[in-house]
């Protein structure tokens, strides 16, 4: 007979009181996040590009702290801020204009690949060394980072790193921590615009119809559908499960 505590199968996420650090939390999906952890009482810690902050004002009780996910240093320094926590939930990237691989200039390529895959490891790396044992990462990655649509090279790309850096996290941070990732299809959120850090007009409108006759659940999906597989491998209930990937699309991609 296993001698661990019984999970509390009434609560999806962690217990309360832990505390979540919320990188990319003044985002569509991370305020989504960040309220849903306030309803569960924890503590909750957001770290954001402080454009970011400006637009969308964390709720109060919740610390943030400035980063910029191409710099190392602000995020090292935002995590000695931070101290000792429980859980990471690392959302932070961005895309812009789609082209073809062969049609990109190196810059266009290197800012994407760093946006997404470079930040999600500086994050990571500054974030392991001070999460208590047994707490959990869970890593934003994408269904692009499995079926690659045309224009969208280097952010699936990165996104399939973040895939594979969160497996290796899972093996060599085993058993103190847990890694694990999301991989949500489009999400109706102005990241679709490019990311809310990043937009000066989040009023942006797209024609989803065909798209959204390649999903069977016929609809796009929204933040709260991302929210849920979040907290459930941030928590106890996933707690067996380390270096897998939840796909989040309405049925449009069943790997």
């Amino acid at each position: 007979m296993s001698d661990l505590p019984h999970p509390d199968f009434r609560r999806l996420g962690p217990a309360p009181g832990s505390h979540m650090v919320v990188a990319g939390g003044c985002g569509g999906i991370g305020r989504g996040v960040v309220r849903a952890a306030l309803e569960s009482d924890l503590r909750v810690t957001v770290l954001d590009l402080a454009a970011s902050q400006a637009r969308h004002p964390v709720p109060a009780g919740v610390d943030f702290h400035a980063i910029d996910a191409f710099d190392p240093v602000s995020i090292d320094t935002a995590f000695g801020r931070v101290g000792v926590f429980d859980v990471l939930v690392m959302l932070v990237g961005f895309n812009h204009d789609l082209a073809p691989v062969d049609a990109r200039s190196l810059e266009s390529w290197d800012e994407v690949i760093a946006g997404n895959l470079r930040a999600a490891f500086l994050i990571c790396r500054a974030a392991v060394p001070r999460m208590k044992d047994g707490g959990a990462i869970v890593n934003m990655s994408s269904g692009l980072a499995t079926r690659v649509l045309a224009g969208y090279g280097p952010y699936a790309a990165s996104k399939a790193g973040v895939i594979a850096l969160t497996k290796a996290l899972a093996v060599e941070n085993a058993p103190r921590l847990r890694a694990n990732a999301v991989a949500p299809s489009a999400i109706d959120t102005a990241f679709l615009a490019g990311g809310t850090g990043r937009v000066d007009n989040e009023n942006w409108q797209r024609d989803f119809s065909q798209y959204l006759q390649a999903i069977p659940l016929r609809r796009l999906g929204v933040v709260e559908d991302v929210v849920g597989p979040i907290l459930f491998l941030a928590g106890p209930a996933a707690r067996y499960m380390t270096g897998q990937v939840l796909y989040v699309n309405g049925g449009g991609l069943t790997p």
